[in-house]
């Protein structure tokens, strides 16, 4: 089986700018950056996406992820930050390890990123409303 390029990132097959690692995971900055301090935090194991993250990566990820994103609010005071994290093709998942992008923004300075997020109001009856809750409710494994 072929390795990801973050596969072989975290294998030191491929040079990268490393800005934190221990022994699940690793940060480094977006090799192609929408702005100063975009980076990128990774379970160093091959996990393709959101689905087949186990429990105990997930939440040490969640704590790098943060810790990250501090060092960065730090070091560079931007104005906010995006987590983003996608899941499969049609969610513009290009690259098939997970992974999340911490995106600072800045003020007054185009980045060429954006959401395309339109809120509408729901619709859906009280039942279809239920239904859905109910439908995740007796998926979720408490």
């Amino acid at each position: 089986m072929t390795k990801t390029i973050f596969e072989k990132i975290a294998d030191r097959e491929i040079p990268s700018n490393i800005v934190y690692e221990d022994e699940v995971c690793i940060a480094f900055t977006d090799a192609f950056p929408l702005s100063k301090g975009h980076t990128l935090v990774i379970p160093r194991k091959p996990v393709p996406d959101i689905y087949d993250l186990d429990d105990e990566t997930g939440a040490h990820i969640m704590k790098v992820v943060s810790k990250v994103a501090n060092a960065i609010k730090d070091a560079f005071g931007p104005a906010g930050l995006n987590v983003v994290q996608n899941n499969g093709e049609y969610a513009s998942q290009t690259v098939f390890h997970l992974h999340f992008h911490l995106i600072p923004r800045y003020e007054d300075e185009y980045d060429g990123f954006s959401y395309n997020w339109k809120q509408n109001p729901d619709e859906r009856t009280d039942e279809q409303k239920k239904e859905i809750e109910e439908a995740i409710k007796n998926r979720l494994d408490v």
